[in-house]
């Protein structure tokens, strides 16, 4: 499987737009993962997007696909990512939902046992939170746009990741950053210490925009 992640910038409250085209897009060798709006710590007009694709596909290539020709995308930088513990299939997301992209720069020495913590620490957070890990990306060093991104830690040294996680709601969001009793302490002390192995990571969160009958324009607004 052979993803990209594609950081869209919108025209002026035409966002809404460009997400029903990428919907409805025609990718030959490819299928839209998901497209997300932002919620929190992006501007208002950005779309995150993720394609799959079932032979190697660069960047740039896919980007074309994806969106060339859209007189409504402002800019977009688009980046090559390899699976790493998930996800094992191509099985999309389909539930509605907050969705928290998560940007990593990890040292290298330091990258095995940052991957090792989150496969020990995953199941017991999704059991307590009602919360799902999509997957955790591997950026490969092929990317479009700037050669550094202070959305995505573009140009920075160490492995660079995307983790995206859902949970069901903000206030869920809010109440995982909480621990009660010791499983979930324990949960989050394997989660924090993924943090003291990083030199630099970033959050975002954003709303699933697929998970629904892609006629229903109304859940678009």
């Amino acid at each position: 499987m052979h993803f990209v992640h594609h950081r869209i910038e919108a025209a002026p409250r035409r966002w809404a737009d460009v997400a029903r085209r990428l919907a409805s897009a025609k990718l030959n060798g490819g299928t839209l993962y998901g497209v997300w709006r932002s919620q929190i710590g992006r501007p208002r007009d950005e779309l995150q997007a993720i394609t799959l694709w079932s032979q190697e596909t660069k960047a740039a290539a896919a980007e074309h696909t994806l969106l060339g020709g859209n007189a409504d995308v402002v800019c977009v930088r688009s980046e090559a990512l390899a699976p790493t513990l998930r996800p094992t299939d191509a099985t999309v997301p389909t539930r509605q939902g907050n969705y928290a992209f998560r940007w990593f720069a990890t040292p290298e020495p330091y990258w095995a046992e940052f991957l090792d913590l989150c496969a020990a620490a995953w199941p017991d957070f999704e059991a307590a939170y009602d919360s799902q890990v999509i997957g955790l990306w591997q950026a490969i060093d092929d990317s479009t746009g700037p050669s550094t991104d202070d959305a995505t830690g573009a140009g920075r040294s160490g492995i660079r990741s995307l983790l995206l996680t859902r949970r069901p709601n903000l206030a869920m969001w809010e109440r995982s950053k909480l621990p009660e009793g010791d499983k979930e302490a324990k949960v989050r002390e394997q989660l924090s210490r993924r943090y003291d192995l990083c030199d630099w990571t970033v959050v975002s969160t954003s709303t699933l925009l697929t998970a629904m009958d892609r006629t229903d324009t109304a859940r678009w607004t």
